[in-house]
C-alpha cells in the first residue's frame, strides 16, 4: 500500500489522529497496520468507530448543544436574505425579456 492511500485512508478517518494524540499508537505503527492488512480488516475496528452506530442517546446529546436563539437568528437572517433576492429586478416572470434592437437608441 501506498503512503497517499494511507494518507485518503487517515484522512476518512479522523478518529484515529486521537489515538495518536492520546498515545495509545503512532503514526508508524498504523501505517504498518495499513500496509499488511489493508483497510478492510477487523483489525480497525479498535480504532475506527462506525458511522453506523450512532444512537439515541448521541443525537440527543447534539441537540443539547443547539444554541436555539442562534439558530432562530440564523432562520431569520436566511428568511431576510430570500427577501431580498425575490426583491431584486431580475425581470418579471409574467413579462419575458425582449433585446432591443441594437439601432434602437434613444427613442424610448
Amino acid at each position: 500500500m501506498s503512503k497517499e492511500s494511507f494518507k485518503i485512508f487517515a484522512g476518512n478517518h479522523p478518529e484515529l489522529a486521537d489515538h495518536v494524540l492520546n498515545g495509545e499508537i503512532s503514526w508508524q505503527k498504523l501505517y504498518e497496520l495499513f500496509d499488511i492488512y489493508g483497510e478492510n480488516n477487523s483489525v480497525w475496528n479498535k480504532y475506527i468507530t462506525s458511522s453506523n452506530n450512532v444512537g439515541v442517546k448521541d443525537i440527543i446529546n447534539n441537540l443539547k448543544n443547539i444554541d436555539v436563539d442562534s439558530f432562530q437568528k440564523g432562520i431569520e437572517n436566511l428568511q431576510k436574505t430570500i427577501g431580498l433576492i425575490q426583491e431584486l429586478p431580475f425581470g418579471s416572470v409574467d413579462k419575458p425579456y425582449i433585446p432591443r434592437d441594437i439601432y434602437h437608441h434613444m427613442e424610448d
